[in-house]
């Protein structure tokens, strides 16, 4: 192997030494430096372009990059996401994209057999019949700068959880030639897929500065096993010629249309949108935040010229105006007698510890008076103190003079483990904020389920409102009243007749919780947490932490600020809630296998927690093992992926002792998520995030109930460092 990439290295080399020769020559200018300048420059962007340049990336009707029903080789950028539909006769085909890393493509399709009434349940209300599908494709070889004639090599499947109606698997080539703007694939298929299948496309206008630069001629060799798949449409079983072709167009590098023959009988449609929400700085630049704090620059040693109130107060005013609050301000002395500044933060904006770090640092270096050794900086949230940064003032003002950078002064300034306040009998209280009492936001929601008997798609669009703050500056309270404005819920039973639950019924009611059209109290929950010291943290909990669930939760945690690796143990005793008010009930449903009856329920779950983020590919994975609402027992297993964008991706399987079927097969939990940053649509940076999670089907497998906000998670988003 390293021979082989010692004469991949040496052939790129030689092939790059030819590119740079047979290049246009630069322009020619007066001998000397400038010239030499002038040519390196011209060089250099010649290089840049050919490095950059590549042929368009499609998405077929499944969304995964390919031509119209068959998939290539080739993956996009990590972090792009896409969400398109299609009339793919005689289906509709809905779906969603995401490049999780540069080698992991992953897509999930919503396909309806349009005119074939589902079996179960159609004629109730469900309609056509119709398969969720979940397609991933891994990416084996890919063209790397030294061996850039090198094709791209994947495999692949399709359809491969749930029922796999349309599973397939893959091995497919991809080979592009970037001078004849073409591309060529070439694969096998089992399953779906029967035997080779293979597509050209040809950009012809790539090379001019048009519009339609990003239009290709496409035609595949279509190898799907319409005649005799058992699962097909009856009326796409029909084929006339195993050969597609058509055309695909990508505007502004965002929206693609694409038309095409398939079968040789019907014609085929598709848009879609795509976006690099992993890599985007959001859709407006944050124009409406703070600049880094610059001047004035007051270094004025501490006296009658400069009282200590005085610069308590600039330095809070100065970190106000940064987005970011001082709480409390110690002054004291240590054990050899320098002064020494002990100060409290809160950030209420950033999502990122090195933009808060750099405004902090910004500030102290301007501000921080000669007389004081350094200062120690004690990072909190949730009342909770996280971390602590040690800064000397020498170093300080070498970082804002320039003879040091930020990695010099990050270097010399460590994060570690917060210390305790000094002693209120050794040191000087220079000032001191109380913590809001109440804060409100109020925000839109919509609550969506999939797969209804009586309807595919259910639906609650309301608002919620959400008053917070804290009882004697340490103890963190949380309310949420909810109101259901338009909701498709209303009659839903929350009983799976055609795969009735075993377990109790802690979960596969939640839809019940917001079909009317009323005031919910959702939360009302206090909590308290502390800082151990040496990397140890305990919460305690108590109240109405959801819409269905409260009671009493306790949480330790084990995770030091050095560390990647987090232990945790946790455990909560939580009551059913009233479908409506704020009561309790102590009995839920349970099917024993003959009838549904109501059972005494006191829904306990406990929990040893493994967290671990492998910060060079920006991927975290959680892990809980013990005992979830329902009283089964097993696992639960997380991996996401997070980006600089802020945007975060995860998948979650789980595996218990509850051996739930569905449809004839033994079902264990699984399902996505993902967090889009707030400010991504904003003019001003945001710690808010918009979420979704969806399982495959809705269980009361592996359910767990909220029990505020947990330890790890708060701790995380204020060491998160990319």
């Amino acid at each position: 192997m390293r021979l082989f990439r010692y004469f991949c290295l040496a052939a790129g080399l030689i092939s790059s030494f030819i590119s740079a020769e047979e290049m246009d020559p630069s322009p020619s200018f007066d001998d000397g430096e400038d010239d030499s300048l002038f040519k390196d420059l011209a060089l250099v962007e010649k290089i840049d372009k050919k490095i950059q340049d590549a042929l368009p990336i499609y998405y077929n009707y499944s969304l995964m990059a390919g031509y119209f029903t068959m998939p290539s080789a080739r993956m996009n950028i990590a972090g792009m996401v896409a969400a398109g539909g299609g009339r793919l006769p005689p289906y509709d085909i809905y779906g969603v994209n995401i490049q999780v890393l540069d080698r992991i493509e992953l897509s999930g399709n919503y396909c309806v057999y349009t005119g074939v009434t589902e079996a179960n349940f159609g004629k109730e209300g469900f309609g056509d019949d119709a398969e969720r599908i979940g397609n991933i494709k891994f990416g084996i070889l890919t063209p790397f700068e030294e061996c850039p004639w090198l094709p791209y090599l994947s495999i692949g499947a399709e359809d491969f959880i749930g029922t796999k109606r349309f599973n397939a698997q893959y091995i497919v080539a991809t080979q592009t030639w970037l001078e004849g703007n073409l591309e060529a694939t070439l694969g096998w298929g089992r399953g779906r897929m029967k035997g080779f299948f293979g597509g050209v496309s040809w950009t012809p206008f790539r090379k001019r500065d048009s519009f339609f630069r990003n239009l290709s001629l496409i035609v595949e060799y279509d190898d799907n096993n319409y005649k005799k798949h058992p699962h097909e449409h009856p009326a796409g079983r029909k084929v006339k010629t195993p050969i597609n072709g058509g055309i695909s167009f990508l505007a502004w590098d965002t929206l693609q249309l694409t038309v095409n023959s398939i079968r040789g009988e019907k014609v085929a449609g598709s848009a879609s949108l795509r976006v690099p929400l992993g890599s985007t700085k959001g859709l407006f630049p944050k124009v409406d935040d703070a600049k880094i704090y610059k001047t004035p620059i007051v270094t004025e040693p501490l006296g009658h010229s400069r009282p200590e109130v005085d610069f308590a107060h600039e330095l809070a005013y100065a970190l106000g105006d940064q987005g970011l609050d001082l709480y409390v301000a110690y002054l004291f002395y240590d054990q050899e007698g320098k002064k020494q500044l002990w100060i409290k933060v809160v950030n209420n904006r950033y999502r990122l510890n090195e933009v808060v770090k750099e405004r902090v640092e910004s500030i102290l270096a301007a501000l921080t008076p000669s007389d004081i050794e350094a200062v120690t900086v004690v990072v909190e949230a949730d009342a909770l103190p996280c971390q602590a940064y040690y800064y000397r003032t020498q170093d300080l003002y070498r970082y804002r003079l320039g003879l040091i950078g930020r990695f010099e002064l990050e270097t010399v300034s460590p994060i570690q483990e917060a210390p305790p306040a000094p002693s209120e009998y050794e040191s000087t209280l220079l000032f001191q904020r109380k913590k809001p009492i109440w804060t409100f936001t109020v925000r839109p929601r919509l609550i969506t389920f999939f797969g209804s008997t009586h309807g595919k798609f259910k639906y609650n669009l309301g608002m919620v409102a959400s008053p917070e703050g804290y009882v004697f500056n340490q103890v963190y309270y949380k309310t949420l009243v909810s109101y259901s404005a338009l909701s498709s819920m209303k009659g839903l039973s929350g009983v799976d007749r055609l795969n009735p639950s075993h377990l109790y019924v802690v979960r596969t009611d939640s839809m019940k919780y917001f079909q009317s059209n009323t005031y919910h109290m959702e939360q009302a929950f206090l909590q308290r947490s502390w800082n151990l010291r040496k990397g140890f943290f305990y919460r305690l909990a108590t109240g109405y932490f959801e819409a269905a669930y409260g009671g009493l939760a306790t949480e330790f945690l084990y995770y030091p600020v050095s560390s990647s690796l987090a232990l945790g143990i946790s455990g909560a005793a939580v009551w059913k809630r009233h479908y409506n008010g704020i009561g309790f009930v102590h009995e839920v449903l349970k099917y024993d296998g003959t009838k549904t009856e109501k059972k005494p329920f006191l829904g306990v779950q406990y929990f040893f927690h493994i967290y671990y983020d492998y910060k060079p590919l920006q991927v975290d994975c959680k892990i809980a093992v013990g005992q979830f609402l329902a009283k089964d027992v097993g696992a639960r297993f997380e991996v996401g992926r997070y980006f600089k964008s802020g945007m975060r991706f995860s998948l979650w399987y789980s595996l218990t002792n509850a051996n739930e079927k569905l449809n004839g097969h033994t079902y264990h939990d699984k399902g996505f998520a993902f967090l889009l940053p707030l400010d991504m649509f904003m003019k001003q940076s945001s710690r808010n995030y918009i979420g979704y999670a969806m399982s495959a089907w809705l269980r009361d497998q592996a359910a767990t109930a909220d029990t505020g906000k947990q330890l790890y998670p708060t701790l995380r988003e204020e060491r998160i460092h990319l």
